[in-house]
């Protein structure tokens, strides 16, 4: 059984399997996004902090997911595209997963249960968001309403 976030891997959007051990030692944000969703303008605040902290070990890892309204329905390269050239999304992002149900991608399931939130071991909604810290041991969960500023002095003090 997974004890670790360095326990999982995801399918990059270019098709590579990712181990999260090539993110050992940094503190970590997951978060699943949507392209059409109202929070979608969260992915400017991410790739800010992103930028401004990651020389010092800050990683941002975008999971896709289409199960909220239908709102990520692009294939991974319209993904891509829209990320970089909507938000200039530099910050590593991976193939669509589901989050909640039978076919929930494993990472998520552990994240949820470790950290649930006012939906218990679900997620509400896209850009959910989870700290994952150095150790690899997930510390706080940020609900979509709470944008990625308001998460900035938590991130500073595990950096």
């Amino acid at each position: 059984m997974e004890t670790s976030f360095y326990d999982f891997s995801a399918i990059s959007l270019g098709g590579k399997d990712i181990s999260m051990r090539d993110y050992e030692g940094c503190v970590v944000v997951a978060v699943n996004t949507a392209s059409k969703c109202g929070h979608t303008p969260q992915f400017a605040g991410l790739e800010a902090l992103y930028e401004k902290y990651a020389s010092r070990g800050l990683v941002i890892l975008g999971f896709p997911c289409n199960q909220f309204a239908g709102q990520e329905p692009g294939t991974e390269a319209d993904i891509a595209a829209g990320c970089v050239i909507n938000y200039g999304v530099t910050f590593p992002m991976f193939s669509k997963i589901n989050v909640n149900g039978k076919e929930a991608h494993p990472l998520y399931v552990w994240l949820k249960e470790a950290l649930a939130g006012p939906k218990g071991a679900r997620v509400g909604w896209n850009f959910t968001k989870f700290v994952i810290d150095r150790a690899g041991a997930p510390v706080r969960r940020f609900e979509p309403r709470e944008k990625p500023e308001q998460m900035e002095d938590y991130l500073v003090e595990l950096l």
